[in-house]
């Protein structure tokens, strides 16, 4: 019994001295120090946090895309170039060397060895682009003799479509201009891409690259990406003008039919016969047409005529893009529809090219460098520990209703986020390195008991403190 009123007692006396401390209150506690309950992370990241994500995506493709050839009839792996014949193939692994999407993924790594310095992600590049480059006097004479062949090595030898040929082709374009790449031999692949594109890819009377599905004379947003960087980096690399003539008026041809100024986006299809055109503006096609900018600007000259009307599009393009970003980071499947999925891919791209944007000069950077760091970390945030990109849209077509895109499935192995990622990546480590971004007021200017201790402290000018 005295125990029972022993703890009575103590529990009296612990309600009297909770009662008698002061209410929580404005007056007497600073509320606006209390810590947000972030979904997916904010701040500023350091360069060694975001190469720690890069890095584990990496390890993971060079998992799962062995560069190596085989027998198709004993799986046999195939040393010796002489050997080579109609049974031989690609081994397979989760993601095909060929592809569009490792052609972004290949430009994605040589931007993140260009930002780190670290020679695995340029080895990754090289050791498959020079494989291609082994075995294509092979093929190509096999193809020639009517043999049948490898259809991921037929992509190479006889592009059929953009997506064979233009991001593959525009990573050897890359490749080949860096010194510190150290790759050679490409060009014969490089002619015979840019072949394709520039002469023999289907076209509209106006010179503008189409397609013939799903309907005649379509225009694939998508395109602009898979067609366009290549034929101005052949200027580049050649020096002739008419490659970035042609690349200007492309992307200006494309804007003119799908650019819908009110939303400051593009549409995802066009199709010439049509009055009204289907009106879906697709986060992750609107990532290959502000990455086209993004690339075209890149190697335009600073006097092309059209250069300036592509960077006032871009600018446009990112405004209306900010809008839109969810306040987790990310951007929805369909942009301007907020009950369809958040969806990674777009939103690496995104974070590339508005981080790039910056780091150019294109954008400002207080306005931007908040929207590019807050998608880091939604991006950061889908990179499993196994270095997978989750929520990933697979690949998509053209669709005439809604339904068509939000219910586009999500997947890991979908090829699509693993180039942007690497690519968001780097450029991210460029802004922090070169523009120094604070957030908004309260990580601009730091309380002094909350000054992260890896990080310079900035005042509103720029100057530190």
């Amino acid at each position: 019994m005295k125990r029972i009123s022993f703890i009575i007692f103590h529990l009296i006396a612990c309600v009297a001295l909770l009662s008698a401390q002061p209410a929580v209150n404005d007056s007497n506690t600073p509320l606006h120090l209390m810590k947000p309950a972030y979904r997916v992370g904010y701040g500023i990241p350091t360069t060694e946090e975001v190469k720690q994500t890069t890095d584990r995506v990496l390890r993971y493709i060079e998992s799962e895309t062995p560069a190596t050839l085989v027998d198709k009839r004993t799986g046999r792996e195939v040393t010796r170039l002489k050997d080579i014949d109609e049974n031989t193939q690609l081994k397979q692994g989760g993601f095909r060397l060929t592809s569009y999407e490792w052609g972004v993924t290949y430009s994605g790594a040589l931007a993140a060895y260009e930002a780190t310095g670290d020679e695995a992600y340029r080895d990754y590049v090289k050791k498959r682009h020079q494989l291609l480059a082994s075995i294509f006097p092979h093929f190509q004479k096999l193809h020639k003799e009517g043999k049948p062949i490898d259809v991921n090595i037929r992509r190479v030898v006889d592009p059929h479509a953009l997506d064979d040929a233009g991001a593959v082709c525009c990573s050897m374009i890359k490749a080949t201009l860096s010194d510190r790449a150290g790759d050679g031999g490409l060009r014969p692949l490089i002619d015979n891409y840019a072949d394709y594109i520039v002469n023999r890819e289907y076209r509209l009377a106006d010179g503008t690259l189409a397609r013939l599905r799903p309907q005649r004379n379509t225009l694939w947003l998508d395109d602009m990406f898979m067609g366009i960087p290549t034929i101005a980096y052949m200027g580049r690399m050649t020096g002739e003008q008419e490659y970035y003539d042609q690349a200007a008026k492309q992307v200006l041809q494309f804007a003119q039919r799908m650019w819908v100024p009110e939303k400051k986006l593009f549409r995802h299809g066009w199709v010439e016969e049509e009055a009204f055109h289907p009106a879906f503006y697709w986060g992750r096609a609107n990532g290959w047409a502000i990455l086209t900018m993004c690339e075209v600007l890149d190697v335009l000259p600073e006097n092309h005529p059209d250069r300036q009307q592509i960077l006032d599009l871009l600018r446009q393009h990112a405004q209306g893009l900010a809008a839109l970003q969810h306040h987790d980071g990310f951007w929805h499947q369909l942009l301007d529809r907020p009950d369809t999925y958040l969806e990674t891919s777009a939103t690496a791209i995104y974070a590339y090219c508005l981080a790039h944007a910056v780091n150019k000069g294109w954008l400002s950077a207080r306005s931007f460098g908040p929207v590019a760091l807050l998608a880091w970390h939604a991006i950061a945030s889908s990179v499993n520990e196994m270095g997978q990109v989750e929520n990933v849209c697979v690949g998509t077509g053209m669709g005439f209703d809604a339904a068509f895109y939000a219910y586009r499935p999500v997947h890991v192995m979908a090829a699509h986020g693993y180039g942007p990622v690497l690519w968001a990546g780097a450029e991210i480590i460029n802004l922090l390195r070169r523009q120094h971004p604070k957030l908004n007021d309260s990580a601009v200017h730091f309380y002094d008991d909350e000054v992260p201790t890896d990080q310079p402290i900035f005042n509103y000018d720029g100057k530190m403190r």
